[in-house]
């Protein structure tokens, strides 16, 4: 089971993510500091888990707004980050890959303090 959390913000208009069930943990409301241009000063935040980990990949990295906005989840052996239309899949600890995403991320314009999702 992967565990995650989505910017609900950060979905173009007119997404769906249907057919994938996703087990919603807690959904809130946060201010943010530092956010790019492209970002709202507020998120919604929906913290779920999901079995189907590619699948919500794919969905995602053809659902995400561009520029400036990623997803992320993981489980204990491995991590999905998900930028529009680039899916990067790594076991977790392997630094190596897990700075070719923040790497990816930088391209796009996100704010540095935003590349910080779990090892």
């Amino acid at each position: 089971m992967y565990s995650g959390v989505l910017i609900v913000e950060s979905l173009v208009v007119g997404a769906e993510l249907d057919g994938i069930p996703l087990t919603v943990r807690k959904v809130s409301r946060i201010a943010v500091g530092g956010t790019s241009a492209a970002q709202p000063d507020v998120w919604s935040l929906l913290e779920f888990d999901v079995e189907r980990g590619t699948e919500l990949a794919e969905v995602l990295s053809r659902s995400l707004a561009s520029p400036g906005w990623y997803a992320d989840f993981h489980d204990e052996h491995e991590s999905f980050v998900i930028f529009p239309g680039r899916v990067f899949r790594y076991r977790r600890g392997d630094d190596a890959a897990r700075e070719e995403a923040k790497e990816f991320g930088r391209g796009l314009a996100i704010p540095e303090q935003q590349l910080d999702w779990t090892r």
